[in-house]
């Protein structure tokens, strides 16, 4: 069994430098932890600019049930882009970039891995499998646990002024349980008990704690974001870009999909979307998160159980200000350059390998392709991208399980 409070005697290492790199950072640190950040070149040029001297500020009034509540300003024990110095001695390591950057950390992060480490992938985004088979082509063997989280333990936002970065980060949210899980699935206990260890996780390890995903694909299939993010950004698009022109005085930075564009007709969509990725799981023997019709048909959506519990319900009839704008302020979003080409495309591949029909699914492919000019269907993450492309349904079980090819 891990020994947590062994594990809090050792240095924190943060790969990543946005939004939810820094409020980790920032959260480690304030909950006790000696925190070390890391972001690669050239974006830590932008990313990592004065912090020495500012640290970062943990803002906001995130919303929880329980009322957890850590605010104030953290400053770090090393701000590096010197990714060998950040990691050296550290046994736990938290990635925190977006999935299309997965690639260029773990190949730099693999030749510095040490035996004993324990990599938590925030959110996984399917990042899990992809570093496991880096560290197979690189020649890796270190002994190392690694696993990741269906989201973030935030909803969370780096404050811009004039298109400059703060050292404030607005917290919207904090989450009270998460969904996790290891490959292989015999280090899944360990891994999940080590989250005790990282301040980041103190609202969930205080609130209704961490829950144990069927494999990673799992984890994979539970990440609640293509699922909002995709119909939410496509079907509201019209309401997004005119925000501020024919909504007249309106800041368009004060738009959020939960206020101004969820609404009956989306949630089917979203739930029609959720349904295809059930069918999926059960095809392949793995599980996904669990949620009802009516947690779709709320302005949280399936995001309120994860801060509020199964109970946080909000009518489309109730005004619903976020307090912030949550965005997206642009189709070119994460939104959907990211949860398209990753989330929704995995699923079409694993849709057309396992014969499940996924048209609601594949029409946010189609629509996110035409309106950010992308063909995502091209360019998106692809099942040998994570390693599992030539496995057949009991390979794929075995190596999610027991690690062996």
């Amino acid at each position: 069994m891990v020994d947590t409070n062994e594990l809090k005697r050792y240095p924190v290492a943060v790969l990543g430098g946005g939004a939810v790199g820094k409020t980790v950072a920032a959260d480690c640190k304030l909950g006790g932890n000696e925190v070390r950040l890391f972001d690669m070149e050239p974006f830590a040029a932008s990313t990592l600019a004065g912090l020495e001297k500012t640290g970062i500020t943990l803002t906001g009034n995130p919303k929880n049930k329980y009322g957890f509540k850590r605010l104030g300003t953290a400053h770090f024990d090393l701000i590096t882009t010197d990714i060998a110095a950040c990691v050296k001695g550290c046994k736990l390591l938290i990635v925190a970039v977006p999935s299309i950057a997965h690639d260029s950390f773990f190949e730099q992060l693999i030749p510095c891995l040490e035996d004993g480490m324990f990599v938590h992938i925030i959110p996984d985004n399917f990042g899990t499998l992809k570093l496991r088979k880096k560290m197979r082509e690189m020649g890796c063997t270190k002994k190392i646990i690694v696993g990741g989280w269906s989201s973030a333990p935030y909803g969370t936002r780096v404050e811009t002024e004039g298109g400059v970065m703060t050292s404030e980060c607005w917290l919207v949210y904090r989450a009270i349980t998460l969904r996790g899980a290891a490959l292989p699935s015999t280090d899944q206990e360990e891994f999940l008990e080590s989250s005790k260890a990282l301040g980041c996780f103190d609202s969930i390890t205080q609130g209704d704690g961490y829950t144990s995903g069927n494999t990673v694909m799992d984890i994979g299939f539970s990440n609640v974001n293509p699922v909002l993010h995709c119909p939410g950004t496509l079907l509201g698009v019209g309401v997004m870009e005119n925000w501020g022109r024919i909504f007249g005085g309106n800041d368009k930075y004060t738009y959020s999909i939960y206020s101004h564009a969820y609404c009956e007709s989306i949630a089917e969509v979203q739930y029609a979307f959720y349904q295809e990725e059930v069918r999926l799981a059960e095809a392949m023997g793995v599980g996904i998160q669990f949620f009802l019709k009516k947690n779709f048909l709320s302005r949280t959506s399936i995001l309120g159980p994860e801060y509020m519990g199964d109970e946080c319900i909000v009518p489309f009839d109730d005004q619903w200000p976020t307090g912030y704008g949550t965005g997206p302020f642009t189709i070119q979003n994460r939104y959907i350059t990211e949860d398209v080409s990753v989330g929704c495309h995995i699923y079409h591949e694993l849709g057309k390998k396992y014969g499940i029909a996924t048209p609601v699914i594949d029409s946010m492919i189609t629509l996110g392709s035409v309106m950010t000019g992308h063909d995502f269907y091209a360019e998106g993450l692809t099942l040998d991208d994570i390693g599992i492309g030539g496995l057949d349904k009991e390979q794929l079980l075995v190596y999610l399980n027991e690690g062996t090819l």
